[in-house]
């Protein structure tokens, strides 16, 4: 497998950015029309923590890692790494002493389509890691790959420079060109969410909020007291 690495990707505004980090990874997606995830299988290592930031993406091969060590070159402040590999691969590829460097170089996280290990130390140390598995399974370094090419992750195509934020929820990608409208989307939803909020707070119902009775009557749903429903069901 040969390779390439991009140097130099456009990349969305810095500002853009961290405004969309002041969002949830739901709110974002159903701000862009329910798109953008990365799939359930993407999981956080610890909780409670939330990143945005600018993809650095990597193509390697299952096993190996040699490829990330390329990517720590490119990567720098703001930026997530993403890695994926040509078919799937749940070996531990990226561990403490990678988070280290990337730390040191600013990156706000990693997203791995793959394994991940150094759990505990990654927590300790606070660095975010998304993955597909937790696996202590070690890597070799011997076949290239490519970084800073689009990449597919759970058929969701990730572009360098695109928006990745992620939290407890999952991991969803923002196109870098919607960056600016996905913020006014998102911040549009929880205004509507806030005031959704209050209305339940004060007693309201969904079924009434939403319209959602008359949806019942299209659909045939009916209503019986329990008494009703008893007799019904012993004459059926």
């Amino acid at each position: 497998m040969s390779g390439v690495i991009v140097t130099g990707p456009p990349k969305a505004e810095l500002k853009d950015v961290d405004a969309l980090a002041g969002f949830g990874v739901a709110t974002v997606s159903e701000a862009m029309g329910r798109t953008g995830l990365l799939g359930p299988a993407i999981r956080p290592v610890q909780q409670g923590v939330r990143v945005a930031g600018t993809a650095v993406t990597v193509l390697g091969w299952p096993g190996d890692n040699l490829m990330i060590h390329a990517a720590v070159e490119q990567c720098g402040e703001g930026d997530i790494l993403v890695v994926t590999t040509t078919s799937p691969s749940t070996d531990g590829l990226f561990g403490e002493l990678f988070a280290t460097a990337l730390q040191r170089r600013g990156v706000r996280g990693v997203v791995l389509d793959t394994g991940v290990r150094d759990t505990q130390e990654l927590r300790d140390m606070g660095f975010a890691a998304w993955s597909r598995a937790v696996s202590a399974q070690g890597t070799v370094k011997a076949t290239g790959g490519s970084v800073n090419v689009p990449v597919a992750i759970d058929g969701q195509v990730v572009r360098p420079g695109d928006v990745i934020l992620a939290d407890d929820d999952g991991v969803v990608v923002v196109p870098r060109e919607r960056a600016r409208e996905t913020v006014g989307r998102s911040e549009a939803r929880e205004a509507r969410e806030a005031a959704t909020r209050a209305a339940f707070l004060a007693g309201q119902l969904g079924l009434d909020r939403y319209g959602l009775r008359d949806k019942l009557v299209q659909l045939g749903v009916t209503y019986r007291t329990y008494e009703e429903y008893v007799r019904e069901e012993a004459r059926s």
